[in-house]
Formats: structure tokens, sequence, C-alpha cells
């Protein structure tokens, strides 16, 4: 029996999910990029959010907290320990994240401190960015890691 790769589900998908269709029409692709990723593709991963998501997504409007609260409850939670909390300081002390990008630094090192396979996300300024995601992966590599794959929906629709 073949065993599922697991993805870390970064907020923006949750939000993207649940959010009403946008009128920009590059917001829009996002969207139903992600409903179509979360209705063919999900099922076949082991699918896990951190506290860090948690966190984020239950801030703003009550009635859509509540629809992002109904997602992240069907995947699997996975702590912010102290490992976590070193390796996104580090992202940020070696300035691969900028300081306001601190919450996306413990997105990336919970998903490399568990071994997740990939890290989903429409954040593609400080996570799924080109530019940073080989520094990333160095730092991961120097403290005996794999660094996740990280891409959008898009990117992980095939296979």
């Amino acid at each position: 029996m073949e065993m599922k790769s697991s993805v870390y589900i970064e907020t923006t998908i949750i939000s993207y999910l649940v959010a009403r269709p946008s009128r920009d029409l590059i917001v829009a692709g996002h969207q139903q990029l992600t409903h179509e990723w979360w209705e063919k593709r999900r099922p076949i991963f082991n699918c896990y959010v951190s506290q860090a998501v948690l966190d984020e997504i239950s801030k703003g409007d009550p009635e859509e907290i509540k629809k992002r609260q109904a997602v992240s409850n069907t995947l699997l939670l996975l702590d912010v320990n102290d490992e976590v909390a070193e390796l996104a300081e580090e992202f940020l002390h070696k300035r691969i994240l900028p300081t306001k990008a601190a919450q996306d630094a413990v997105h990336i090192a919970v998903a490399a401190t568990n071994g997740l396979d990939f890290l989903l996300t429409w954040n593609c300024t400080h996570i799924a960015n080109a530019s940073i995601e080989g520094r990333i992966s160095k730092l991961c590599r120097e403290r005996g890691l794999q660094s996740p794959v990280i891409c959008t929906p898009e990117e992980l629709m095939l296979g």
C-alpha cells in the first residue's frame, strides 16, 4: 500500500476556498483553482495545518471565521514547538524572509520540521517565491531537514 504524500495547507488556501468569488480576475482564478484542487486532489494527500493557521483564520468577519474554521477542522493539526520557533527565527535572522513575514516563516518551519512533502499556498511574496526557495532549502539542509516543495494548487494539480 502506497503512503499518501503530506501537504501543509497555509492560510491563503483556506481563505480562498471559503471567500466570496472575487471580482479581481487573478484572485478569482486562484479561487477556482483552489476549489478544483480541494475537490479533486486533496483526498489523495494527508493534509495538515498548524496553530499558526488557526490563529490567522480566527481574525476578521465572524461569519467568514466560522467558514474557515469548518474547513480547518477537517485537517490534521501540527504543533508550533521550540524547533519550529528556532527555524522560523533563523529564516528571519538570516534575512531569508523579512521581519514582517514572521508568520510566514512559521508556516515554512512547521512544514520542514515535520517532514511534510509539500507546502500549499497562494502567498507568492514570502512563501512560494522562487527567489528565496533555494535559500530556504539550503538552511533546512544545514539543519538536517528536507524543505517541503513549496507550491500553489495549480502546481500540485497533476500527478
